[in-house]
């Protein structure tokens, strides 16, 4: 598959990017934005992926386990099963709480400034 662009026109395209990006990228801001949502997502995806894990595990060398009835047909399997989509939608509304109180305010400080940067050098602060 090939490009349009030649190696020189993504050069120019690299060339031209404003500079409020790098400004930004080197604030302690940004790095702080980044080090929240790092805080967040890592620990969350390991954990789930964890829980996952352990559920697959346990269906495969659990059986035994897995099949014991909680209550009349429903089973372990079934309760591990179900409790997949549990955590799903807890850690997408966990996420969405903690993006609201944590990432977004220093998400739109960073937006300001990025307006105010670009408008001065003239870019008029479209993004």
């Amino acid at each position: 598959m090939s490009s349009d662009l030649s190696p020189h026109d993504a050069d120019d395209v690299a060339a031209r990017h404003d500079p409020a990006y790098d400004e930004l990228h080197a604030s302690a801001e940004f790095a702080e934005l980044r080090r929240r949502y790092r805080s967040f997502v890592f620990p969350a995806t390991i954990a789930f992926l964890a829980w996952y894990l352990l559920y697959v595990v346990l269906s495969n060398w659990g059986g035994d386990f897995m099949a014991t009835k909680v209550v009349g047909n429903i089973n372990v399997a079934l309760v591990f099963g179900l409790l997949q989509f549990v955590t799903t939608f807890a850690i997408a509304w966990l996420y969405s709480r903690y993006s609201t109180d944590k990432l977004d305010p220093l998400a739109r400080e960073l937006d300001e400034r990025f307006v105010e940067l670009t408008s001065r050098s003239g870019h008029g602060g479209k993004h």
